[in-house]
């Protein structure tokens, strides 16, 4: 039987991020996972928010979501965009942890008739299939292994840091080295390849603001895919993933180098692995730079 989560897919699920959110989506019910999507929602206010309108702005963004999540039922909220998560649950434990600024946060919330006491957990999806689906029922959904395919894992920063070492936060692996994405890669039966950018800095939204700020970064994730042998680099991450795939032509023209590695999502492995359609579920002709191996071992509907 289906477990249900209150999804909430975020801005980056309407677009730079929209191979992610399809492909989730259409490799949930082979996990026995219910996504029931979040009414209404808005942004967390992620990267710049906080530049400007402060601490409680921020809290009270995140506060609507989640007061309109508990009317959806009391089920976790779980959400795959790692700066999403990042500022969810982090804004969740402080309107659960400091009364005055629950109260703040309720006193806004008051004015669009809303309330939040601060009674769901956030958690992230990768968590969810860690601690609650397992690895295991991710290989078993396989019908399409990926026999062949070198992944590099590129977790990033925010996906694992600070909370997935915590109680709240699941336990579900280490900051410094963690081993969930070369997991789910394996179980798909293609090769996770020894990858030590595997949590380095994309540069974030900096990137998007000043890119020539962090093409240095992005060069040292290239490379290190590169020196594995890699044949995609795989993120949980929708902005990680758009920057590290955007960028190769700026790095290209600056180094003077010749990157052209695809960067997919985890969901899109698994998607394909599960034997699902090219397209219509794993996306694959929404990256940028395109997976010929990856495409040719895809079905085709």
């Amino acid at each position: 039987m289906a477990k249900k989560y209150t999804y909430y897919p975020g801005c980056s699920s309407e677009g730079s991020g929209s191979h992610l959110d399809i492909s989730l989506r259409a490799i949930a019910p082979k996990l026995d996972v219910e996504l029931e999507e979040l009414n209404d929602w808005n942004c967390c206010g992620a990267s710049v928010t906080h530049v400007e309108s402060g601490e409680l702005a921020v809290k009270a963004l995140t506060g609507r979501n989640l007061a309109n999540a508990r009317k959806q039922g009391e089920q976790d909220v779980v959400t795959a965009c790692a700066a999403c998560y990042l500022k969810t649950h982090q804004a969740n434990e402080k309107i659960i942890d400091n009364e005055e600024l629950r109260n703040d946060v309720n006193e806004a919330l008051g004015a669009a008739g809303l309330s939040y006491d601060g009674d769901l957990l956030v958690r992230h999806i990768c968590e969810v299939m860690v601690n609650d689906v397992g690895v295991g029922k991710v290989k078993e959904q396989v019908t399409n292994p990926l026999d062949g395919l070198k992944v590099a894992g590129y977790v990033g920063c925010q996906t694992v840091r600070p909370f997935a070492d915590t109680e709240r936060g699941g336990n579900y692996d280490s900051y410094d080295d963690p081993e969930f994405l070369d997991n789910f890669t394996e179980a798909t039966g293609a090769e996770a390849v020894d990858f030590d950018a595997k949590t380095s800095c994309c540069g974030g939204a900096v990137a998007l603001m000043s890119p020539d700020k962090t093409l240095g970064i992005i060069k040292i994730i290239l490379e290190a895919a590169k020196k594995s042998d890699a044949d995609v680099i795989a993120t949980p991450c929708p902005l990680c993933q758009q920057n590290v795939e955007m960028y190769q032509d700026a790095v290209n023209k600056k180094y003077g180098t010749d990157y052209q590695i695809p960067v997919v999502f985890y969901s899109q492995l698994m998607a394909v692995a599960f034997g699902m359609d090219a397209s219509k579920d794993a996306c694959l002709d929404r990256n940028t730079i395109r997976s010929e191996k990856l495409e040719k071992m895809a079905k085709k509907g």
